[in-house]
């Protein structure tokens, strides 16, 4: 039997995040796919209420994590790895990011191959600093270096890592995301109340957005643009932050009239935004491949993006 063991995401099922939605939707179909898989997903403590369970076939262990922006992913990537050999016994680890990928060699070192999910130039994002940007350099050069395989969720990202590594193109693979969850049938509303009732929304009456409250969404400059338009619906930002940051607390702090923050919501109350919204924006200036406004197009929401490479690679049509 093959032990496969999935780290670098902050656990599933509907935790907040790309990866951890990624991550919650290809791994129950691995574990149907293949007959010799046991996968287990090793998740941060404070992101999941129970400390062992399954979700659809895949088992899920969580382990203790600090609650530190610039610590948390490093320091959890090295306990878990450790936890996945010497306990779990895995001989396959799955990495998600270019974070988590710097502990790429001790994966190697102690026996296991490692495949990596590079879901986006993170040393790119606005949050992070000079140091923890050249960490996350770093890692994706570890991910060249050392994995077995490095999963690419964009076209133009996988064309620029067979550049910098031509040596290493065979062992990169383009596989981009996808968007077909959200109306699946494990999609059920938990109350009988719709999330536009709890907003006290119209349908079709207010402009969406989606995304953490960090400074690579561009929600300020969002909501700057919003308030000289001046548009008779609202703004609905749906989504938080893992840490209370400087950003975050900016956000959160001004009060802009037309501007409501709805916080996590669920994939039942996300399918319903999405449909009865007349707008999905996403001004963001960095992406991998947004599995946001993916949905926002699964749904047939009106799309409104940034042109950053990311947005354009989805093939929307410039104009409407």
């Amino acid at each position: 039997m093959r032990r496969i063991c999935v780290i670098g995401l902050r656990g599933i099922p509907d935790v907040m995040g790309g990866i951890e939605t990624h991550c919650e939707q290809i791994y129950p179909r691995i574990f149907d796919l293949l007959e010799d898989a046991d996968i287990t997903v090793i998740a941060r403590s404070p992101y999941v209420k129970a400390k062992r369970y399954s979700f659809k076939g895949v088992s899920i262990i969580s382990l203790w994590a600090v609650r530190n922006k610039y610590l948390e992913t490093i320091l959890h990537t090295m306990y878990a790895l450790l936890y996945a050999r010497l306990k779990l016994k895995c001989d396959i680890v799955h990495i998600h990011g270019i974070g988590p990928a710097v502990t790429v060699p001790l994966a190697r070192a102690l026996g296991m191959r490692v495949i990596i999910t590079h879901h986006g130039e993170d040393y790119r994002r606005k949050k992070w600093n000079r140091l923890a940007a050249a960490v996350l350099r770093a890692g994706e050069a570890f991910s060249l270096r050392f994995a077995d395989r490095v999963i690419a969720v964009s076209e133009a990202l996988s064309l620029r890592l067979k550049e910098r590594q031509p040596s290493r193109s065979a062992r990169i693979v383009y596989i981009p995301n996808g968007a077909d969850h959200l109306d699946g049938p494990g999609t059920v509303r938990s109350s009988g109340v719709s999330p536009l009732d709890q907003l006290g929304l119209v349908s079709f009456r207010y402009i969406l957005a989606v995304g953490r409250l960090v400074p690579e969404k561009g929600f300020d400059d969002l909501i700057e643009a919003f308030l000289r338009a001046k548009p008779e619906v609202p703004l609905v930002i749906v989504g938080a932050a893992d840490h209370s940051d400087r950003y975050a607390q900016s956000l959160l702090g001004r009060k802009h009239r037309g501007v409501i923050f709805a916080g996590y919501q669920s994939r039942a109350a996300m399918l319903e935004l999405y449909k009865h919204a007349a707008l999905f924006v996403s001004a963001s200036s960095h992406e991998g491949l947004p599995i946001a406004a993916l949905e926002a197009a699964a749904s047939r929401a009106p799309i409104l993006l940034s042109d950053i490479e990311p947005h354009l690679e989805l093939g929307l049509p410039a104009e409407n």
